[in-house]
């Protein structure tokens, strides 16, 4: 799991520009740098240059699910993101990385280990009428319970029903909770490689 995010404020200052008169108790980071998309005079930046600040101060984990929740909540498409010439590898890499497919920051936290792993693993595939979350090979299908869209009684009848569909499809069906993934990795990564293990990935 990637570490956490500190709370340090972040000014991007332009190249050439005045010194800032800040509390001597400053202990933030400042940005000096060309911005990414020409902006008005605002004190409000991009989204863009906001991710080269990211690549550039956070973890490559982390710094993977802040982009992958700006493609989503922004509508960035991949595309667009990697056509930007961008100003530095990190921003490169993630922006090859970046694939707009994540419901949520809590998604890209269990693809990215899971890919470490050489596991084939796909995003939102459509099975039995609804996208699933993870499909983990051909057949294990990982569903992130995050509580945003889990925690209406609703909800969870809906996806019990799923899950039976799915399993009487063949498929084997793990569920997952936020504290789970953010607490408890390594038991869900266990879980996940023992099911390998069995073959409950592979189609009969």
């Amino acid at each position: 799991m990637p570490e956490g995010i500190g709370s340090e404020l972040h000014l991007h200052m332009l190249p050439g520009s005045g010194p800032t008169r800040l509390d001597e108790t400053w202990s933030g980071v400042t940005h000096w740098t060309k911005p990414v998309v020409p902006a008005a005079r605002s004190l409000l930046g991009t989204v863009e240059d906001a991710l080269l600040h990211i690549a550039l101060c956070v973890d490559r984990d982390a710094a993977l699910v802040l982009w992958e929740s700006a493609a989503r909540i922004e509508k960035l498409a991949p595309e667009s993101l990697r056509a930007i010439e961008w100003r530095s590898g990190a921003a490169r890499d993630l922006a090859d990385a970046v694939t707009g497919l994540s419901d949520s920051g809590l998604e890209t936290l269990v693809v990215i280990p899971l890919r470490r792993l050489g596991l084939r693993v796909r995003q939102q595939v459509v099975l039995a009428g609804r996208p699933v979350d993870l499909l983990v090979g051909d057949r294990l299908v990982v569903q992130i319970d995050g509580y945003e869209f889990h925690s209406s009684s609703a909800q969870r009848t809906s996806d019990i029903a799923h899950d039976a569909e799915l399993r009487l499809r063949g498929y084997t069906v793990l569920r997952v909770s936020y504290s789970q993934v953010v607490h408890d990795w390594a038991s869900v990564e266990r879980t996940i490689r023992r099911a390998v293990a069995a073959g409950l990935h592979r189609a009969a």
